[in-house]
Formats: C-alpha cells, structure tokens, sequence
C-alpha cells in the first residue's frame, strides 16, 4: 500500500514538472515566434472625408538581440507592407538593453526598416530600452522614419485639414520633459480645434501626466500586453509603466488609448497566451 501511494504521488510530481517544461517550451519556442495583426475600426467625427479609411500600422517592442532577429524583421516587414498602410508608427524599444550592438546588427535593422511601406510617412519614438544607444536616431534616420521624439508633424491627403501626429520620448529614465516638450503641440492644438490628434508615447502609465483629454487617439507600447498571462487571470509580468494601463484598449473619457503588445520580449524570453503582435487601425467617421 505504502509502495503504491510512492509511485502515485511521484506519477503526479512528474506529470506537473512535465506540463511546467512544456508551458516553458511552448512559451520560449513557440509563443515567442509566428506574428499576428490585430486590426480595429476607430470611428470619429474629426476624421473627415478625406482621411475616411486611412490606415496606420502600428508596431513597437521589437526589442532586437533578445528573441527578436533578422528572421523576425523580415517577417515584420512582409506582414506590415502586406496591409499597405498609409502611416506606419513605432512606439519605441526599437533594442533591447541587453543586445551588443554591431555594425552589422545596425544595418540590418535600419535596411529592414527602410522596406516597410507607408503611402504617406513613418513616425517612430525611442523607448526606455532605445535610451541606451547612441545608434538609435542614426538607425531610425537611415530606416526613413521620422524621429517624432518630443515632437509633432501634419499630414495632409487630398484636403487642407491636417491630422497632427505628436510624440513623446520615454518617461522611464526619471524625464519630466513630456509636460514641457509638447507644450508647442498643446498650442497648436488650441490654435486649431476640431482636427483629430494622436499622441504617440511608450509607457501608457504616463499619460496621466498629460492633459490626455486634448487627444483623440494615443498609441503606446511598452506593457506587452502582459508578456506572460493567463486566461481568467491576465498578465503576471508586468513593467514599470504600464501598471495601470496595459490591456489593448481603454477609453478615457472622449480619449481612445490602444496598446500594442509589440512583437520582442524583454527581461525574460518567454511570450504566453500572448502571440508577438502588430495593430493596424483603419479611421473612419461613421
């Protein structure tokens, strides 16, 4: 009796060690690898006619030199340009922190980017992991994005009624600049009222150091979405940052938020019942 209840229980301990490494592999292997898009509608009465079905693919967390290599770019390339978008934005931690970076490792990353098609622009803000690279802006230059850091940018199609793309840098490295630095938008924004804005900024926590209410749209990555979660549950890991906002959606009074769950991983190498992912968001106004 006593020898069976030793293999009953030692039948239980390795069925558990076995289903934890397979959830580790499958998290490692698998749930790391094979890009998804995940698409929305945003409706709103700012959007006019002419911009009535622009499209914006939005991509971040790429974190390149973790799970993320050449093999992935290319994927990312192929998958964005297959949606033909007419803005395409990066939300930052364009590197991951951990990476040693090379010459080489430079030129395929800005070639890589450089084949992604927008019919219009590319926007692109560093996050807290891009902080650490000089290369960062040289990479985002030769990749023919623009470096929206801290910044904002029109665009006009077919109408003399822009939409007005602003950015904000990373907030993780102890900044406060984000209250300063768009000062020149919120004025903007004032001076030309009923245009639709977007904010592009990395870490969603921080937009409650902003009068968020002045946009209609921000975009941010840096939660992952929770890199690791599980279903009833959510995510378990979880950034400094992104501790209150990290969930695909939130809307914050008449103010839509959209986080990416981007496509790299960071810290640890494992992505869970959270495929590596892009947003493409098609506007419309009814």
């Amino acid at each position: 009796m006593k020898k069976f209840k030793m293999r009953k229980f030692s039948i239980i301990i390795f069925t558990i060690l076995l289903l934890i490494i397979s959830f580790l592999l499958y998290a490692r292997f698998i749930g790391t690898r094979n890009i998804i898009i995940k698409e929305f509608k945003i409706i709103n009465k700012n959007i006019t006619n002419e911009y009535h079905g622009l499209k914006i693919a939005h991509i971040t967390d790429i974190h390149y030199g973790r799970t993320t290599n050449e093999k992935t770019l290319k994927e990312l390339v192929d998958k964005v340009n297959k949606t033909k978008p007419d803005i395409v934005v990066l939300t930052g931690d364009l590197i991951d922190k951990d990476t040693i970076l090379t010459n080489d490792m430079i030129k395929i990353i800005y070639s890589n980017l450089k084949k992604i098609n927008a019919s219009i622009k590319k926007y692109a803000i560093s996050g807290n992991h891009d902080y650490k690279f000089n290369e960062w802006e040289t990479i985002i230059t030769k990749g023919d994005f623009i470096n929206l850091n801290d910044d904002f940018d029109l665009i006009y199609k077919d109408s003399n009624k822009p939409i007005l793309f602003a950015g904000s840098s990373t907030n993780n490295m102890g900044s406060t600049k984000i209250t300063k630095k768009l000062f020149k938008t919120f004025e903007y924004i004032k001076e030309n009222k009923n245009i639709y804005n977007i904010l592009l900024i990395h870490e969603p926590d921080y937009i409650n150091k902003i009068d968020k209410n002045k946009f209609d749209l921000i975009l941010a990555g840096h939660s992952h979405n929770g890199q690791v979660r599980f279903p009833f549950i959510g995510p378990i890991i979880l950034p400094v940052g992104a501790k209150k906002y990290y969930n695909e959606y939130y809307k914050l009074n008449e103010t839509e938020l959209y986080i990416s769950g981007g496509i790299g991983t960071s810290t640890v190498n494992f992505r869970l019942f959270n495929k590596p992912s892009f947003n493409l968001y098609r506007l419309v106004n009814k």
